[in-house]
């Protein structure tokens, strides 16, 4: 099977006075404000670095369930955060945190599907970068 998914980016004005606007193809985002704030302050709106920690959350989450699945497990709640270290104009780090309530499951068998999904989710297959992950089975 093969998707094409799209988003778009518009800006105006200069990188530290300008401002822009991002639209995903489904318009979760909708014209969603960003800017040299929004990225390096704490101004109101996104950034890449935001949109790309949501992303590897989602998708990591996501494969973690089907991993548990394949396993023969079912969760009752995934929750990650993700951590996305930006420095020297460079994303260098991704860092999951996940806390997880599954039925039945060892600590073992836990650990060995986060490490499964930490390595095979899509977007950590498409992040140059170093991977790392924490889990908590509650």
């Amino acid at each position: 099977m093969i998707m094409i998914r799209n988003a778009t980016a518009e800006w105006q004005g200069s990188g530290k006075e300008g401002k822009g606007n991002l639209t995903t193809q489904s318009t979760v985002l909708n014209k969603t404000q960003y800017s040299f704030n929004t990225r390096f302050a704490d101004g109101v709106g996104t950034n890449p670095e935001e949109l790309v920690a949501a992303a590897h959350a989602g998708c990591f989450t996501m494969k973690l369930s089907f991993v548990l699945n394949e396993k023969g497990f079912t969760a009752d709640n995934l929750n990650t955060r993700c951590e996305i270290t930006f420095e020297n104009g460079a994303i260098t780090k991704s860092h999951l945190i996940v806390t997880a309530s599954v039925p039945g499951i060892s600590q073992e068998q836990f650990q060995e599907a986060v490490k499964d999904a930490e390595e095979n989710c899509p977007i950590s297959k498409l992040l140059d970068t170093e991977i790392t992950s924490e889990a908590t089975l509650s």
